[in-house]
């Protein structure tokens, strides 16, 4: 297969995962912020005029502790999809991420589908590489440190997310198979540039957090069970292919991995966290900021305005920013660091969960 047909079937591949995530049901059977009780204050104690929700992550400043996560790019549909989300960031003051800009590193042609974010005042931007192309896959040279490089010049970005996708990556009929060399590629990589660790909905695990405590990396994005599960993107993808042994293996995993609150409470090792699974809203936003966040990340909750208009991603996240403003003055916390210190209560499935690890 030529290079050019292989990008061409990546973008289409590309356009067919976000038109799944709109048309079918791909979330987790169960969403795990419902495990999360905040405690209510009768006694609040602040005035809803007097609330606070900037906040600080990685140097800085964010009008509320909200960030788009990585979504599209690299075809040419995505270009107006990234540039309805960083509009929005840039006027209310939030972080966002691109989708993986593998396309781009290889094909340059495409950088505009993800550079058009330069355009806009966006306070954190967040750059995004899979690790897996870190390492050889077949016949394909890895990915360098000055690919890592050019993909934050692409857009401006602030830091860079290395993704890990493997579950996403084992029911993919084309996904990339070999991992071993990933730790040590993100060590190197640690050396040279802001790095966080980001997983893509099958959550980080406390063992897998000390092993990544080794380098110098600056932060989580914990991409927990609970909001897309990739495989289940998969699945629909085999199904419309007729790829009967990848339709099945894609149900089969459609629950694997550890819920994002669980994720959350086990993978702190005292850096900033970014919570990315699951959150629907600012309820779910505040859930995570008690539980340890530093910020909370929402993508398909955001895709079908993204698909409108600038405007409506904007009234999206104001409503999303109200709530988490709600949730702060009915727990009395006039700051996101109060709120990070509220009270809260962790039942159900999620409660099982760190049971049964406390027991491990």
């Amino acid at each position: 297969m030529h290079d050019s047909e292989e990008e061409e079937m990546t973008g289409n591949r590309k356009k067919e995962h976000l038109d799944i995530c709109l048309n079918e049901d791909v979330s987790a059977e169960h969403n795990y912020w419902d495990d999360v009780k905040l405690i209510h204050r009768a006694l609040p104690e602040v005035d809803m005029e007097e609330i606070d929700t900037s906040t600080i992550i990685f140097g800085k400043q964010l009008a509320a502790p909200i960030i788009i996560s990585a979504m599209t790019g690299g075809y040419r549909e995505a270009e107006s999809i990234n540039k309805n989300l960083a509009e929005a960031a840039g006027e209310l003051g939030i972080g966002m991420g691109v989708g993986s800009q593998r396309q781009a590193i290889e094909d340059s042609s495409l950088e505009s589908t993800y550079s058009v974010v330069k355009d806009f005042d966006i306070p954190l931007v967040i750059a995004n590489l899979g690790a897996p192309q870190f390492i050889p896959q077949g016949e394909k040279d890895p990915f360098t440190v000055e690919d890592a490089r050019r993909a934050m010049e692409m857009i401006d970005a602030d830091i860079l997310a290395i993704h890990l996708n493997f579950l996403q990556e084992v029911v993919q009929p084309e996904g990339d198979m070999k991992a071993r060399g990933c730790l040590e590629e993100i060590q190197k990589l640690a050396r040279f540039l802001p790095i966080i660790v980001k997983e893509t909905g099958a959550g980080i695990s406390r063992g897998t957090a000390m092993v990544l405590r080794t380098s110098k990396i600056k932060g989580l994005d914990v991409g927990g069970l609970g909001g897309t599960s990739f495989s289940a993107v998969e699945h629909f993808r085999a199904k419309n292919e007729k790829n009967s042994g990848k339709e099945r293996l894609g149900r089969t995993f459609w629950n694997w991995g550890v819920p994002t609150p669980v994720s959350l409470m086990v993978a702190n090792i005292g850096l900033p966290m970014i919570a990315t699974g699951g959150i629907r809203n600012g309820l779910d936003a505040a859930r995570a900021l008690s539980l340890g966040a530093s910020s909370a990340g929402m993508a398909s909750k955001l895709l079908p305005f993204a698909k409108e208009s600038s405007q409506a991603v904007v009234e999206e996240l104001r409503l999303i920013i109200s709530e988490v403003k709600a949730a702060m003055f009915l727990t009395g916390s006039k700051t996101i660091r109060e709120l990070e210190e509220a009270n809260c209560v962790v039942v159900g499935g999620t409660a099982e969960w760190i049971s049964g690890l406390e027991m491990r």
